[in-house]
């Protein structure tokens, strides 16, 4: 487009300019070019902004990245792209959209897992039983934290 402008101008300049002195046509050239050059220039170095589409596995890591900083906070699950800035606060911290905390099962970096609700991370299908939404491990815990606490509730009574 530079060079579009930079032609027509000459072409405004030389029919002005056909009764001139062809030196002085030639130096006014010169310089009208060299102007017209540094204006371009000048434009090429404000324009730096650019939109680059990003593929969800790329937006993954910028998330994370970003969401330290205080920017742009989204699931971590495979190909959503969900915006938690306006979600409850449980789904912010745990970087989980709530329907990928309640779905029975999800693609989490390429594995067929499900979202525990004790651990709040994701663990593979095979460690919970049936649809629970526990894991195991961590219900093992709580079955055994609450049994203790029913036994020493009964034990002073005797």
């Amino acid at each position: 487009m530079a060079k579009r402008l930079l032609d027509i101008k000459q072409e405004v300049v030389e029919e002005e300019d056909d009764d001139d002195d062809p030196e002085s046509e030639s130096e006014e050239e010169t310089e009208n070019e060299e102007e017209e050059e540094e204006r371009v220039v000048e434009r090429q170095k404000r324009i730096i902004i650019r939109v680059v589409p990003v593929n969800r596995s790329d937006s993954r890591s910028a998330l994370m990245s970003s969401s330290s900083n205080g920017g742009y906070l989204g699931c971590q699950a495979d190909e959503c792209g969900t915006d938690l800035s306006d979600a409850k606060i449980y789904h912010r911290r745990h970087k989980v959209c709530e329907r990928h905390a309640k779905a029975a099962v999800v693609l989490f970096k390429g594995i067929r897992q499900r979202f525990c609700q004790q651990c709040s991370r994701f663990h593979e299908i095979s460690e919970f039983d049936n649809s629970k939404r526990s894991c195991r491990s961590r219900l093992a815990g709580h079955n055994e934290r609450r049994r203790k606490s029913q036994t020493q509730v009964r034990e002073p009574e005797d």
